[in-house]
């Protein structure tokens, strides 16, 4: 790592912040089921958290670019996170529910777009290695997962809440252990405008759409993989193993991207996930009972997130101006929380009139429309990310 890096801060915090999605993921479908919503209300109330990712990420990204403090936005957004859920011991009717997960989400989506940009500002010219300290969140997200998985089946789900409240707390502590950094300045960008004059260069609404695409077609794995993999005969340990083995294929990539980027060209590495995401879909919708072909879908986690993901975080750095980062990476957040959102409610509605297989299938013709899009409107690079 670069002298100077406080390269175990900002690991501790992705730990945290990633474990929270890894106690939400695989199991808040599971927990509303468990207190007996029907899958329509099932997907509305997973929806909402990624509704409130549509608006959230904006405003604070705004803030976090005028105001410059973006630390100060991630360490308020992760203590108004922890107050607003622990709202869910209050009450459980599906009004209330909807509340506290509109009330969080609105906190907790104010904290990782600004987080990425001070992670990135501390790495500066090491832009590359971002995906050796944001493997940490994947490594908390496996502890997560793994370790719910199997606390279920040994206790109530009555627990969940208590669960999640001990890594938001986690996720505040981590906040303040981690020390500011702003952008550097771009110069090759300083020419170019404002975030929306930014936003109107060649292939960047077409990458946004992409972005949107990519977590729509996550719909149904993000709400109902949990109950589905459970309706073919697997147990909840079991189930937490599976996500887990998903996020080791990510830990695995993100060791190796650095390299990856400097053979391939984002447009490339982009291009390839979006086709190896449309497989996956199609595996998981018909085969998962064939625990072989369960085990490589789940491998193929690298590609749908990891490449994803640390892709479209390079994209991002290197489109906008240090002015303008905040609102690239909100931006960003905010067009996966209306993909996810939409994702989770088709999902929700289709889930128990057209059945897994075919709910899958119309999440593997979103990826593959991606694919196309990236294919034929993103321009191709001059250099490769270094």
């Amino acid at each position: 790592m670069t002298a100077n890096l406080p390269y175990w801060r900002l690991s501790g915090f992705y730990f945290f912040y990633f474990a929270l999605l890894g106690g939400t993921a695989p199991f808040l479908a599971l927990y509303f089921d468990y207190l007996g919503f029907s899958p329509a209300r099932i997907g509305e109330l997973v929806a909402i958290p990624m509704l409130m990712r549509c608006m959230a990420p904006n405003l604070w990204g705004w803030l976090g670019d005028r105001s410059g403090q973006r630390l100060l936005i991630v360490r308020l957004g992760a203590l108004c996170t922890l107050a607003c859920f622990a709202g869910i011991f209050l009450d459980q009717s599906y009004a209330w529910l909807a509340l506290v997960m509109a009330a969080h989400a609105f906190f907790w989506h104010a904290v990782l777009p600004q987080f990425e940009v001070i992670t990135l500002a501390h790495l500066r010219e090491q832009a590359a290695r971002y995906s050796q300290i944001r493997l940490w969140g994947s490594i908390g997200f496996i502890f997560a997962v793994i370790g719910l998985g199997l606390l279920f089946e040994q206790l109530s789900l009555d627990v969940y809440p208590v669960a999640l409240v001990l890594i938001m707390t986690g996720i505040v502590a981590g906040s303040f252990w981690v020390p500011n950094a702003q952008p550097q300045q771009r110069p090759e960008l300083a020419g170019q405008g404002g975030f929306l004059r930014q936003l109107r260069r060649p292939g960047m609404l077409a990458f946004y759409v992409c972005v949107g695409l990519m977590q729509l077609s996550n719909g149904p794995y993000y709400t109902f993989l949990t109950l589905h993999l459970e309706s073919v005969g697997y147990s909840r340990g079991a189930i937490g193993m599976l996500w887990a083995l998903g996020v080791v294929a990510e830990i695995l990539l993100f060791m190796c991207m650095a390299r990856l980027l400097q053979r391939h060209t984002l447009r490339t590495v982009l291009l390839a996930s979006f086709l190896i995401t449309a497989l996956r879909w199609l595996l998981l919708g018909s085969l998962a009972a064939y625990l072989p072909v369960l085990l490589l879908a789940q491998c193929m986690h690298a590609a749908t997130f990891g490449a994803f993901h640390a892709a479209s975080i390079h994209f991002v750095q290197r489109s906008f101006g240090d002015r303008q980062q905040g609102q690239g990476q909100a931006l960003y957040a905010s067009l996966s929380g209306i993909g996810g959102a939409l994702g989770a409610l088709y999902a929700g509605y289709s889930w128990k009139g057209l059945g897994p297989a075919w709910t899958f299938a119309l999440a593997s013709l979103v990826a593959l429309l991606a694919a196309l899009v990236i294919a034929t409107r993103l321009p191709p690079e001059r250099h490769r990310t270094e």
